[in-house]
């Protein structure tokens, strides 16, 4: 966890303690069964489990036109990025507010899009409007593939035995495409069918996305799980997600969410030419921050709000956000939550509540920075290849 998440836990009153069952792993067990834990230890523990993103949407651009075109359309500098790696970047609207969020790979000539299963439709649509205006491709490949992710500290072994030594090895920002077939970088794998690769969290544990065909989804999660990753299950993805920061589009996020306050700043690029919404997106930037930003909450008490729910500050009640996404983090021993905090209240340690009607007991948090727990995917930042394009995931 970080060390403000860390400094808040110290900072919760015995009083607070008090009011709460002393048993941690019982507490745990109010929201994640048997099987739900068994994963979420695998992955927080030291070990690895396997999650389907099959629903997310993926969706390739070719064509000579293709840099230009989609340098117009995103946030990131597409034309920056080369052969075998990858960027975060965000579709806005005119108003410079959210479309969908998406990770662009690139291979050869052909840019590969991955979204939310929500932001799948509202992407392909902002895409297809420029097929007929140039060289520029558009083909949903949602159906015709499958992703799956490793995520958890034993991610690499799992891949090593499944994918081989070159997948395994695979630094943050790079991409890896597999020939398949019995070529020279099957030696030392399971699964030797065409897959692409590349390393990213969902989590805050170490991770691997590999995106295949859909008729070989289930002989790579049969191998996946052979070489040792529990197969996801229950809440543990949602609470994970939680603790980890990351978003849902129409959840934590949505249309009305201005693009610097809803995604990660390794997703804009300041310095590249025009795009749809960048005159907004840049004067925010310039300004200074954003009128408000999704943070993290730790609640004084195991008790979760019900989402969504109002933020309020200080004993004059003012509106400080909302509360949008709650889960009881086993590894903190508390509830925490993601919310839409306004600038003034982002500081970490600002004591909020939540909004509560005549005779209900107020929910206290306070803010924290995110993630709320930091994971082996922050182990040796200093030292490590990667890209700053990786960051934490969608």
């Amino acid at each position: 966890m970080s060390e403000a998440t860390e400094k808040l836990n110290a900072e919760m009153t015995d009083a607070d303690a008090d009011a709460r069952p002393l048993d941690a792993e019982a507490r745990a067990l109010v929201t994640l069964d048997a099987e739900a834990r068994e994963v979420y230890e695998a992955v927080r523990g030291g070990g690895a489990a396997v999650f389907d993103l099959r629903e997310r949407g993926r969706v390739e651009v070719a064509g000579a036109e293709a840099v230009q075109f989609l340098n117009g359309l995103v946030t990131n500098d597409v034309k920056a990025l080369s052969d075998g790696r990858w960027m975060r970047a965000a579709f806005p609207n005119v108003q410079g507010r959210l479309i969908a969020n998406a990770r662009v790979l690139r291979t050869g000539d052909a840019f590969l899009f991955d979204t939310e299963p929500a932001t799948r439709a509202a992407l392909l649509k902002t895409l297809e409007r420029f097929t007929l205006a140039g060289d520029f491709r558009v083909r949903d490949l949602t159906g015709e593939t499958s992703c799956l992710s490793v995520q958890g500290a034993r991610a690499a072994d799992v891949v090593r035995e499944t994918l081989g030594e070159e997948a395994a090895a695979l630094a943050r920002g790079q991409v890896f495409k597999s020939q398949g077939g019995g070529h020279s970088s099957d030696v030392g794998r399971r699964f030797t069918r065409t897959f692409t690769i590349l390393r990213d969290t969902h989590t805050s544990e170490d991770g691997f996305d590999v995106i295949v065909g859909a008729s070989d989804a289930d002989a790579l999660l049969a191998e996946l799980t052979r070489a040792g990753a529990l197969r996801a299950v229950g809440e543990a993805s949602e609470v994970l997600r939680v603790e980890a920061g990351v978003p849902v589009y129409g959840k934590d996020v949505d249309e009305s969410s201005v693009v610097l306050e809803a995604v990660a700043e390794e997703a804009v690029s300041f310095t590249k030419g025009c795009y749809v919404g960048q005159e907004i997106i840049a004067r925010i930037h310039w300004r200074g921050h954003v009128a408000k930003k999704l943070a993290g909450l730790v609640f004084e008490g195991d008790a979760r709000p019900a989402t969504p729910a109002r933020l309020l500050a200080g004993e004059a009640d003012r509106e400080a956000g909302r509360v949008t996404s709650a889960v009881f983090s086993p590894r903190l021993g508390r509830a925490v939550a993601l919310a839409v905090v306004k600038y003034e209240f982002l500081k970490a340690g600002t004591r909020l509540r939540i909004a509560s009607g005549e005779g209900e007991e107020a929910l206290a948090a306070r803010v924290a920075e995110l993630p709320l727990v930091r994971g082996s995917w922050y182990e040796g930042e200093a030292t490590s290849e990667a890209s700053d394009d990786a960051g934490a995931s969608l």
